[in-house]
């Protein structure tokens, strides 16, 4: 592509993002809390790994050519 048509492509976005945000700024903003609550699971999911996430979980390490134990609590 040319880069005059480049530039004139990002020109014409920038104008249409600015109109777009005019315009349906409020209901975006309104929008806002709802879309905070709805990332509530997702956060919850990666966070955690899902169900079972949260328990004490055992892990061997190693230490000097002896096995011991350790829990992660």
């Amino acid at each position: 592509m040319d880069r005059r048509f480049k530039i004139t492509l990002a020109i014409f976005a920038v104008i249409a993002l600015v109109l777009l945000w005019g315009e349906h700024k409020v209901h975006l903003l309104g929008a806002l809390p709802w879309l905070i609550l709805l990332a509530c699971p997702l956060i919850h999911i990666f966070m955690h790994g899902g169900h079972g996430g949260h328990g004490g979980h055992r892990h061997q390490v190693e230490q000097s050519g002896k096995s011991v134990e350790r829990r992660d609590d």
